[in-house]
């Protein structure tokens, strides 16, 4: 029998702080977003801005996937009237 491979946490105890700390803030309505100011009401935009202060002041987080570029779409070439 193969032995169970043991897992590595993704995130660590600082990270999870912060989020909990982000959670009560959006919970109370005082989590404003970067520099617009505005009311942050998705808990989703919540997390990720928890994540982004865990990863700024340096706690164990995975790092930021990148954005997939939009494949161009080819046009053919020009009919004439």
């Amino acid at each position: 029998m193969a032995a169970k491979k043991k897992s590595k946490k993704k995130y660590g105890a600082t990270a999870g702080r912060t989020v909990k700390k982000v959670m009560h803030e959006k919970k109370r309505g005082s989590l404003r977003s970067g520099r617009s100011k505005k009311k942050v009401k998705s808990r989703k935009q919540a997390i990720a801005i928890a994540l982004s202060e865990a990863r700024a002041s340096g706690a164990k987080v995975p790092p930021k996937k990148a954005s997939k570029k939009k494949a161009s779409k080819k046009r053919g070439p020009k009919k004439k009237a």
